[in-house]
C-alpha cells in the first residue's frame, strides 16, 4: 500500500491554482470564469472556452460549438510539405482527428495528429485502491482521456508533455498527471524516449479536476495566445468491474 501525500507528490505532477497552492496530483492552470461560469447542463458536454495556461487570466476563445473557425493562409508555425494544420479554434467531437503543431522546445516545431476518442469519470475507490489520499487531493474529480497520437512533422517528440488540458465546470484549464512508475488502472501516459516522424501511440492521460470539478471539454492550448482546439462528448463513468466480471462500456 502506498503511505503518505510524500509519495504521492513524487509519483504524481504538482498542482497550482490561482486561490490557492494545492498538493494535488495534477497541475491546474487557473484562469478567469465566464459568465455563465460554463456550468450548465449535465457536465458530459461544455464550453470550449479555456483560461490561460500560464496561469493569468484570458478570456475563453469565443468559438461557439460546431462554430467554423476563419481559415488562415499561412500555417502558423512551419510544418513539413503536406500537412495541413487544423485552423485555430475549430470544435470538434470525440473521434475527430486535428493535426496540430507546437514549440516543445526552443527552435523546436512538434506537429502531431491528435484523436480524442473516449472521456471517462472514474473515483479513487475504483482505481486508485491502495492510495492513502490526503483530504485535499480526494476532493478533485479523477477523469481518463484516452487519445490516439501520431507523429506527422519531421521533429522526435520522444518524451514531450503534450499540451492537451481538460477544461473544468469553472473554465480552467487542468493539465494532465505524470507518473514515475507503471499506474496499471491508465498506464502510456508519456510518449515513450524515442517518438521518431511517423509513429503513433494510443495514450491514457489522468487528469485530476480540483474542487470535484466537472470535464467539460479537452483543450489543445500550447500557449495563452493560442485560440485553443476543443474536443467535446459524453463522458462516461468507469465502474469498477465485479471479481471476475468485465468493466462497463
Amino acid at each position: 500500500m502506498h503511505t503518505g501525500l510524500g509519495r504521492l507528490r513524487r509519483v504524481l505532477a504538482t498542482a497550482t491554482s490561482s486561490v490557492a497552492a494545492l498538493a494535488l496530483g495534477a497541475a491546474l492552470l487557473a484562469g478567469c470564469s465566464s459568465d455563465d461560469g460554463g456550468d450548465s447542463g449535465s457536465g458530459d458536454q461544455g464550453s470550449s472556452g479555456a483560461a490561460s495556461p500560464n496561469g493569468t487570466d484570458s478570456p475563453s476563445s469565443g468559438a461557439e460549438p460546431g462554430a467554423e473557425p476563419s481559415e488562415t493562409a499561412e500555417p502558423y508555425l512551419p510544418v513539413p510539405d503536406g500537412v495541413e494544420l487544423t485552423p485555430p479554434g475549430t470544435t470538434l467531437e470525440l473521434g475527430e482527428t486535428a493535426v496540430v503543431a507546437w514549440e516543445p522546445r526552443q527552435k523546436t516545431v512538434g506537429v502531431l495528429e491528435i484523436t480524442v476518442k473516449r472521456l471517462e469519470r472514474t473515483s479513487f475507490e475504483k482505481s486508485f485502491e491502495g492510495w492513502k489520499l490526503e483530504p485535499q487531493v480526494r476532493r478533485t474529480t479523477p477523469y481518463f482521456v484516452r487519445a490516439k497520437l501520431t507523429n506527422v512533422g519531421d521533429t522526435d517528440l520522444g518524451g514531450v508533455e503534450v499540451p492537451l488540458y481538460i477544461v473544468d465546470g469553472k473554465n480552467a484549464l487542468v493539465r494532465y498527471s505524470r507518473f514515475a512508475s507503471t499506474f496499471k488502472p491508465c498506464n502510456s501516459s508519456d510518449l515513450p524516449k524515442k517518438f521518431a516522424p511517423g509513429r503513433e501511440r494510443d495514450v491514457c492521460l489522468v487528469y485530476l479536476a480540483p474542487d470535484r470539478g466537472r470535464l467539460t471539454a479537452v483543450s489543445f492550448r500550447p500557449t495563452e495566445e493560442f485560440d485553443p482546439i476543443t474536443w467535446t462528448g459524453e463522458v462516461r463513468r468507469l465502474d469498477k468491474p465485479a471479481k471476475g466480471g468485465k468493466k462497463n462500456d
